[in-house]
């Protein structure tokens, strides 16, 4: 049985529902939340292996929970798994009081990712967020005084009307706020989401892709400037801080996927929960495990999800780690299409790892494409 040495639990209920979020999510008002974290305790119960080297909490917005349901997720977490490295929650800065962190200290969480998108109150109003500037600054005191040691910001560039000058101030802000990490995404529109809708209406109007590229490139010069080293291509980190857990998905690693559409990767098999929080609570009740669909991955696959997801990272795919997995050498299995993107100045090709360029990053799905062998 293949080693699992982290998980993911999903809390799909939020206080409110963002106008561009098209994860598995819920409005928590008149949801059966304490039945879900019934059934949520014992599909983790089930779980083979216990000893973990990291956990993620997210969501939804774990912090929706009451504090007497939060203690009883984290209470309940410790009970089935021990934890020895990074253990983090998402949080929203509106919902992460002091009580809430006191929580989440007391019971190991040293990590938190606050989903704080933008410094603009009112880009925020648009993108549905609950909390305001202000929180933003509250949340990160509140975590400091209960000494997490690691604290995580998620931005967002190429929002609905974002100018290069807003962009630039709510960058300015995070890097005031001297956090350890920042995840920076730009928008994507994602169909069943309410920005999908207007846009298809003609009612939102979109930076283009070339400020969008803008804004990233001047993302990527300010954090390094300011202490915070490029690891992956959307993601920021102080020595130290690198988040372990999301190294477990761009290393193709395995991981244990709970809660309402949760997704896994276990002994070559990726699977997803069932998404409607009744169903997934139906199923599990019923000793039965929620799950949706499950795909067992062919060598050829794998091998391409670990040339993909590896090459997000700054550091690269790693040629021994890649030989030890599938028993050849990457550059056997991928001669031409090394050439071609090392001559277009893409990649590079080093003894140890082959790794995207800053050219190869700008343009990183091309790059993966490269890899995908036809059939």
């Amino acid at each position: 049985m293949q080693q699992v040495k982290s998980a993911y639990v999903h809390i799909p209920f939020c206080v409110k529902i963002c106008t561009y979020c098209d994860f598995n999510k819920y409005f928590i008002q008149h949801q059966p939340v304490d039945t879900y974290l019934t059934s949520l305790i014992k599909e983790m119960s089930w779980a083979q292996q216990k000893d973990l080297n990291t956990m993620f909490v997210g969501g939804g917005t774990p912090t929706a929970l009451s504090e007497a349901q939060l203690e009883r997720l984290l209470a309940a977490i410790n009970e089935h798994f021990t934890i020895s490295g990074e253990y983090t929650f998402e949080a929203n800065p509106d919902e992460l009081t002091e009580k809430k962190v006191a929580l989440l200290k007391k019971y190991g969480v040293n990590r938190l990712s606050l989903g704080v998108q933008t410094f603009d109150d009112a880009l925020l109003k648009l993108l549905g967020r609950a909390h305001r500037r202000e929180d933003i600054y509250a949340a990160v005191r509140n975590a400091r005084k209960h000494e997490i040691s690691s604290i995580s910001l998620d931005l967002m560039y190429q929002l609905p009307g974002q100018t290069m000058q807003q962009f630039e101030e709510s960058l300015t802000e995070a890097i005031s706020l001297e956090v350890d990490h920042i995840s920076s995404y730009g928008l994507i529109l994602e169909k069943q989401t309410q920005f999908y809708n207007l846009y298809q209406k003609g009612q939102l109007s979109m930076p283009s892709e070339e400020l969008g590229a803008e804004m990233y490139q001047y993302m990527v010069e300010k954090l390094t400037q300011h202490g915070l080293h490029q690891y992956e291509i959307s993601n920021f980190a102080k020595d130290g801080h690198e988040s372990a857990h999301n190294k477990v998905y761009w290393k193709n690693e395995a991981y244990y996927g709970f809660g309402a559409g949760a997704s896994g990767y276990v002994n070559g098999i990726r699977y997803t929960n069932i998404n409607p929080v009744n169903h997934y609570i139906e199923h599990v009740s019923h000793g039965k495990r929620p799950i949706l669909t499950e795909d067992s991955l062919s060598l050829q696959e794998q091998i391409e999800e670990e040339m993909f997801l590896g090459l997000r990272m700054n550091e690269g795919v790693n040629k021994k780690r890649f030989k030890q997995k599938f028993g050849c050498a990457v550059d056997t299995y991928y001669r031409s299409e090394l050439q071609q993107l090392e001559m277009k100045k893409l990649i590079m090709n080093t003894p140890t790892h082959i790794a995207l360029t800053a050219e190869g990053r700008v343009i990183g799905n091309y790059v993966f494409e490269q890899f995908i062998k036809l059939k």
